[in-house]
């Protein structure tokens, strides 16, 4: 199997993101990310920082939420491996 591309697993906490109706508790984003602690947090800082996503409390509770900016380039990601199994790349 091969390892993820950090494309990959952003793509893949995007979309985690975007399957739980655009917000999700970091906890579940880290078991459907795949990722340990340490990396989802490398990764949420730097997504947060490109406002990629955002965090909102809600009910006690903290959630990470997908920004617009954050569906559109998980869209666009989502269109490049398309066109790449078009063409088995």
């Amino acid at each position: 199997m091969a390892k993820r591309s950090r494309l990959d697993i952003i793509a893949d906490m995007l979309y985690a993101i975007q399957d739980k109706g655009g917000r999700i508790k970091p906890t579940h984003l880290m078991y459907k990310s795949n990722l340990s602690h340490t990396q989802m947090m490398t990764y949420l800082e730097e997504l947060l920082h490109k406002h990629l996503i955002g965090k909102i409390n809600q009910k006690g509770y903290e959630y990470i939420i997908i920004t617009d900016q954050g569906y559109q380039f998980w869209h666009k990601v989502k269109e490049m491996r398309e066109f790449e199994k078009t063409f088995g790349i």
